[in-house]
């Protein structure tokens, strides 16, 4: 018998301020028209004064340990995927730990910006995999709005807050048995960190920066890098794309999840998309979009259900899961 991971539980939590195109068109010089037929986005949320990233992260991971069945006490380990912690230390993950009331476990962020979530769902399994741990909380979080450029208008429209979260289980397996998680695949490139970065940082000009995006060269490689990690994670199942229920995309841009979707010949059916109205939440856009899935019942038990994202770095990465 082998350990893998079930995924037992989902949750997300969304600002209540809504921000929306008419709404962005006051601010920079754009329109409703530009923004949609280049992005897809209609609105995003936005996280008001105090709300912090912490504390959407909380509130998503509330409702994932409710839909689980377990409380806090259960849990062995908590990541948080966030590029825009409440600090630069300590990290974001142990303030949540600290918010649930656990005194157990283990807790620590990933940064993979829009990746992260992928990256700290493979990094959770790996532990259960292992045997170390029983139940994870993986957490994608974010208030992204805080380190865009709001002059810079091919940038600041692009971006809302957020925060999903999903309850891993660990389970018995047979060898070759496809329950849960059945694989991940992380990919990073850092000598294309340039086409998506933040010009500030601690160790470099003690400030936070701002997003900069080289956004033509960046949508060449998200398309062939999304495509081409869904084919590894395919493969390494034995499994063909129409094998695919659900395709759980980082959310963003409409025209990258058209394009992915095309060169895996799948139809728009069969992508979950929320990019409308969440814009993208970068580690959180992810576990935000499944969590919807799931609760609205598309997501059903034993689909095969792939969830990928690329972020700065460059970084992508995909999950497949048999849920």
């Amino acid at each position: 018998m082998a350990y893998r991971s079930r995924i037992i539980g989902t949750g997300s939590h969304l600002p209540d301020k809504v921000l929306t195109n008419a709404d962005m068109a006051k601010l920079v010089d754009t329109t409703d028209e530009w923004i949609v037929e280049r992005t897809g986005i209609r609105q995003r949320h936005i996280a008001k004064e105090g709300e912090t990233t912490s504390v959407l992260a909380f509130q998503a991971a509330e409702n994932a340990l409710e839909m689980a069945g377990v409380t806090a006490h259960d849990i062995d380990l908590v990541i948080v995927a966030t590029t825009t912690p409440d600090n630069t230390f300590p990290s974001t993950a142990t303030k949540v730990q600290a918010m649930l009331g656990m005194e157990n476990g283990a807790a620590f962020d990933v940064q993979a910006v829009c990746s992260g979530f992928v990256y700290a769902l493979a990094t959770a399994d790996n532990f259960i995999r292992s045997g170390q741990v029983k139940h994870a909380l993986v957490i994608g979080a974010e208030v992204f709005s805080r380190i865009v450029d709001w002059a810079d208008r091919s940038t600041c429209v692009l971006f809302g807050d957020g925060a999903g979260a999903v309850v891993l289980k660990s389970v018995e397996a047979e060898e070759g048995e496809q329950v849960g998680i059945l694989s991940t695949h992380l990919h990073s490139d850092g000598k294309l960190r340039d086409l998506l970065y933040t010009d500030g940082g601690p160790g470099t000009n003690s400030t936070v920066g701002h997003v900069r995006m080289l956004g033509r060269e960046l949508f060449r490689h998200a398309v062939n890098n999304l495509a081409s990690v869904v084919d590894e994670a395919l493969e390494a199942n034995g499994l063909k794309a129409e094998d695919i229920s659900w395709l759980v995309p980082h959310q963003a841009n409409k025209r990258i999840l058209d394009g992915t979707a095309r060169k895996l010949g799948m139809g728009e059916d069969r992508v979950v998309v929320t990019v409308d109205r969440h814009a993208n939440t970068s580690a959180a856009s992810v576990p935000l979009a499944l969590d919807e899935a799931v609760r609205d019942g598309r997501i059903k038990p034993g689909d095969l259900v792939l969830m990928e994202a690329m972020g700065g770095g460059l970084t992508w990465g995909a999950a497949l899961v048999r849920w």
